[in-house]
């Protein structure tokens, strides 16, 4: 996914070898999500955003693009990372809670 403005060229990219969706604005890159695809679910477990580049709804963008792409493979969407969580509650989008099992193989527990 692109967007361009007067000003910048954003663009999301899905980066299969490490496994997360990349943001970049004119070339320089400003934040990734990580995503795991497992049984039919992909699931999120972190966000990061350059500070650089916050305040101008890159993660919205970020997180926006990755869930276009999740649809489009016919996968249910499983937010761990709290920024995902927050996006999908917030337009009110189908998602699966987290499972101790997949928190489990991610190598994570619930707080």
């Amino acid at each position: 996914m692109t967007n361009t403005t007067a000003d910048e060229r954003v663009e999301v990219t899905r980066n299969d070898e490490l496994g997360r969706f990349d943001i970049t604005v004119n070339g320089e890159a400003a934040g990734f999500t990580e995503f795991v695809d497992m049984d039919g679910l992909r699931v999120f477990p972190h966000t990061e955003l350059d500070d650089r580049f916050s305040g101008r709804g890159l993660s919205s963008t970020l997180v926006a693009a990755a869930l276009d792409d999740t649809r489009r493979a016919d996968l249910e969407v499983v937010p761990v990372c709290p920024l995902v969580l927050h996006y999908l509650e917030k337009r009110e989008l189908p998602f699966t809670r987290p499972t101790p099992s997949i928190l489990n193989s991610l190598g994570r527990t619930r707080d």
